[in-house]
């Protein structure tokens, strides 16, 4: 396992591009599943849990191949020879349920064992069920995998989500392209990455309108065809680069950020004294006079304030002037990086889903543990402001969202390095 040491070192000034988004990639990968023509993405994260994906889609039959160092993934579906998904791939991320609603529609058939990822909270796939149910979907749970079949093919139906959910909605709107008819799907979630899958499907030849907003019709299609399809910015990665001037002091701009993605989140910065401007190249942002001031932040569903910039913020919010309160509502077990932020001089008192961070002046290094993917990067962040040396360990979890961070912080003058544990 690799550990990273930060040393606080000052402002940060530079430039740090920003990948595609790993959320918009592993739900645009399945999407090679609904045709036997070849889907390529470019602009594509290189990212563990991309080879995670990568791997199961070539268990199913499909090709995968990465080039150009893996920003371009060129898949085909031509000749699926398997219909199960086992759960030795599929535990280790969350996004592998989104091979079960397009194999349903183009194979009639699925078994997709129950997934992993990282642990925070139960995250049940009760909604995407229910929804694939509504479409004419047989599935039942037998030995931790849903078994799902639709003999006579899945068939257009209005079906309202109990919960904005994001992996529902994509694996609901997958489907239902090749659904006999018109779906309606209420209450979908409107996150960036369901239209950045939206429009390639719509590249793929699919008839879908109302992506972004709460109602998303589909209008079956007999098949799809091939197409070429660039991945979004990632937007959780441009924000978490934005609390490093923040956090650190300096003047970063974020090459491909646009505002657009991160409204919600960079209104909350503005409001603790950081400026937030567009430039030609993406997003530039710089601390304004004197320490952070404390800001209440509760997650939502987009374009709410996004559950996985929760922990960076609560890092920022560690050395703000005042107390400032934050509610996690999307995930359980979302405070994980208080006790570790706790061993750095931070003030953080944790009740259910609420954290309350009283301000200090300056947290020291301490030797951290990681305990999920943003946990991770909230600790390096905030060694960037503490003084000493911080060293974060199992930093694996930074490995399955976040590509060459110690390049990009290094880049912009950051004191890091990662090395092998003994």
């Amino acid at each position: 396992m690799d550990s990273i040491i930060v040393t606080g070192n000052g402002p940060l000034n530079g430039q740090i591009p920003i990948a595609g988004a790993k959320n918009a990639c592993l739900t645009l990968m399945p999407a090679t599943l609904l045709s036997e023509e070849p889907l390529t993405l470019t602009n594509a994260p290189r990212l563990s849990d991309i080879k995670t994906m990568s791997a199961l889609l070539q268990s199913l039959g499909a090709e995968v191949s990465a080039l150009q160092d893996g920003q371009v993934l060129a898949m085909s579906s031509h000749d699926l020879n398997n219909h199960t998904a086992h759960y030795d791939i599929v535990r280790k991320m969350r996004a592998s349920n989104l091979v079960l609603g397009p194999m349903l529609a183009r194979l009639g058939q699925a078994i997709v064992s129950l997934p992993g990822g990282c642990a925070i909270g139960a995250r049940p796939m009760d909604l995407h069920i229910e929804a694939l149910e509504a479409l004419g979907a047989e599935i039942e749970l037998k030995d931790g995998y849903l078994h799902a079949k639709a003999p006579r093919g899945l068939k257009g139906a209005t079906h309202e989500l109990r919960f904005a959910s994001v992996g529902a909605t994509e694996n609901t709107v997958m489907a239902a392209t090749l659904a006999k008819g018109t779906t309606v799907l209420k209450n979908a979630a409107r996150e960036p990455e369901i239209v950045d899958l939206v429009r390639c499907l719509r590249a793929m030849g699919a008839q879908i309108d109302g992506e972004g907003t709460s109602t998303i019709t589909i209008q079956g299609v007999d098949r799809l065809h091939g197409a070429t399809h660039p991945v979004v910015t990632d937007r959780i990665e441009l924000g978490t680069y934005m609390i490093a001037p923040a956090i650190a002091g300096g003047e970063v701009e974020c090459l491909g950020g646009k505002m657009e993605l991160v409204e919600s989140f960079a209104a909350k910065l503005d409001e603790a004294g950081i400026s937030v401007t567009e430039t030609d190249k993406g997003l530039k942002v710089a601390r304004r006079n004197g320490r952070v001031k404390a800001v209440n932040v509760t997650t939502e569903v987009f374009p709410g304030f996004p559950t996985d910039l929760q922990a960076q913020m609560m890092a920022l919010m560690c050395t703000a002037e005042g107390t400032s309160v934050l509610e996690e509502t999307i995930f359980e077990n979302r405070f994980m990086h208080a006790p570790e932020l706790t061993r750095m001089g931070a003030q953080i008192e944790v009740h259910g889903g609420t954290a309350t961070v009283t301000g200090v002046e300056r947290l020291k290094g301490a030797p951290v543990m990681a305990t999920d993917l943003r946990a991770s990067v909230s600790l390096i962040l905030a060694g960037l402001a503490a003084e000493g040396e911080t060293r974060v360990s199992r930093v694996y979890h930074l490995d399955r969202g976040y590509e060459h961070v110690v390049r990009k912080l290094e880049g912009v003058g950051a004191k890091i390095e990662r090395i092998k544990d003994e």
